[in-house]
């Protein structure tokens, strides 16, 4: 048996999605002829606490989507140095925006409204104009640390100071809502458009939302179009991403549990281990002497899946699939490693 940590990405649709897959009434969604995917559209607009919002094939598109709507070329966009916008998008800000893109080191994924102020360029012939500023929450290289309402809110603000839309990629949003206790609009308000996923953690089999003011959404619509994004009868997609919306974001606690019970055990065998906010964790193998490939490589002979971050950092991700005696199991054939790498330095 594979116990498969890399991603929540690696969910599969329930029983209950394929069903609504099979069922789903569809239409052509280029003429917004799909009921499914304008029911989608208007639940997710609703959930998010935005005037409209749009189906999108991915949450890399629904970020470089939101970007072009709101960019022009030449224009310069304030994100975290190590944001999935500027980390893990094939440099498609630049490719496909034309953008320039200024970086702020953040604390575990937040930037401080301070530096995002003194960031914002002034009226001078020699700059560009910032016209975007992102966030990210939860934070995928910061271990799915989670921004507060507050941390939003002090970026937010200086933003309508200088009159610079906030753009989130909240593509573990739900995440972030869970382990905070809060409404996920609580969160969304501090933003002039929002990305969601449904594919991840979530568990539907494709497919994001971008949402924001109705007349962003119509511009966005016209740039998924020349991206390649009109869909034709996509309500086989969108069904089962109402179910995600509407049944599986409190099940999410699930996955931060298990997160949080794996880091433990990994600290109680001298493994360095990031704080856990949600259901990703980030252990250090540099004590051990191995790096995160050595030490992935040694998993996977073992059965266990994971990802390399950084030279010694491996991150797991829990997800629906994850069982407590998956999380047991892991441990156990963690100690295995530990003893292994301890015998051969004998």
């Amino acid at each position: 048996m594979i116990i498969d940590l890399r991603s929540d990405t690696v969910t599969k649709p329930t029983d209950e999605m394929i069903r609504a897959m099979a069922e789903a009434e569809v239409g052509d969604d280029v003429y917004r002829e799909d009921p499914t995917v304008n029911r989608l559209e208007e639940l997710a607009a609703e959930y998010l606490g935005k005037e409209a919002a749009l189906f999108v094939t991915s949450g890399t598109q629904g970020n470089q989507v939101a970007v072009l709507t709101h960019c022009v070329n030449g224009d310069e966009v304030i994100l975290e140095a190590e944001s999935h916008l500027f980390y893990y998008e094939a440099g498609a800000m630049a490719a496909l925006a034309g953008v320039q893109t200024r970086t702020i080191p953040g604390v575990r994924g937040a930037m401080r409204g301070e530096d995002v102020e003194n960031a914002i360029r002034g009226v001078n012939i020699h700059f560009p104009r910032t016209k975007l500023i992102c966030l990210e929450n939860t934070h995928n290289r910061a271990g799915g640390a989670v921004l507060t309402p507050q941390q939003m809110k002090e970026v937010h603000d200086v933003g309508q100071r200088h009159g610079v839309p906030v753009h989130l990629d909240g593509a573990r949003l739900f995440n972030a809502a869970v382990a905070l206790g809060v409404d996920v609009r609580e969160l969304t308000r501090y933003t002039d458009s929002v990305q969601v996923c449904l594919s991840k953690g979530l568990s539907a089999p494709v497919g994001c939302v971008l949402a924001g003011e109705r007349g962003f959404i119509e511009e966005a619509r016209w740039w998924r179009k020349k991206l390649g994004g009109g869909m034709r009868q996509a309500g086989y997609l969108a069904a089962p991403g109402i179910i995600a919306l509407t049944e599986m974001t409190a099940r999410l606690a699930e996955d931060h549990e298990r997160a949080k019970l794996l880091a433990e055990g990994l600290r109680q065998r001298s493994i360095e281990v990031e704080p856990v906010d949600t259901n990703i964790v980030l252990a250090n193998t540099r004590a051990l002497g191995l790096t995160a490939l050595d030490f992935i490589q040694r998993l996977n002979e073992k059965g266990v899946l994971a990802g390399d971050f950084d030279k010694y950092v491996t991150r797991f991700t829990t997800h629906r699939h994850i069982e407590d005696a998956d999380i047991s199991k892991t441990l156990e054939i963690v100690e295995q490693i530990i003893e292994d790498v301890k015998a051969s330095a004998r």
